[in-house]
């Protein structure tokens, strides 16, 4: 007979018990900072950065079709100035659900002119080594309070503020830092 340690259990089963206790333990505790890192990475996507597919010629030869993109989020959330040149990614004005990828040309209070396929900011002549230009335009721009004039890099296939005016700022919806794919074009901006 084995001997008895209160309340007529034997040593055995009890510590059969408490391993099982243990391990129930140490599985809720790993479900629960599975699903706490889970949630945090889906607010740090929503809120903080993304990733986006380039779809389209409108930035060659800065990005070209099916290129993958790092795009920042908080700045924006921070309240942080756009700077002119910084590559943006902001909801289509016409179809909210499709996000296009531009670059900042006007700032809020600048005046922006096309002219022969060269482009004046405030009067001064920019310059853009980056830009396939257009020479059929000629027109100019006041950019409002609280938007910006965005253009693609490929001006003669670009959708951008020439087509559907400024931009709000309030619907940014990041920056883009960095070309992630393909590797052998990796890049920051």
């Amino acid at each position: 007979m084995a001997p008895s340690f209160g309340g007529g259990q034997n040593m055995p089963e009890l510590a059969r018990r408490d391993s099982g206790d243990a391990r129930s333990a140490r599985r809720t505790w790993r479900a629960l900072r599975t699903l706490v890192v889970g949630l945090l990475l889906i607010a740090l996507h929503r809120h903080v950065f993304h990733f986006s597919i380039v779809r389209g010629s409108s930035m060659n030869p800065t990005f070209v079709d099916d290129e993958r993109i790092f795009v920042e989020r908080l700045s924006l959330l921070l309240g942080e100035p756009v700077d002119r040149g910084a590559i943006v990614v902001f909801a289509c004005p016409t179809n909210p659900e499709l996000d296009f990828v531009k670059r900042v040309i006007g700032l809020p209070g600048d005046e922006v002119r096309l002219e022969r396929g060269q482009l004046y900011v405030n009067g001064e002549l920019a310059s853009e080594d980056y830009a396939l230009a257009d020479l059929s335009d000629r027109r100019s721009w006041r950019v409002p309070s609280e938007h910006v004039f965005v253009l693609g890099d490929n001006r003669p296939r670009s959708c951008d503020s020439r087509s559907f005016d400024c931009v709000p700022l309030a619907s940014l919806r990041g920056r883009v830092c960095a070309r992630v794919w393909p590797w052998e074009r990796l890049a920051a901006f």
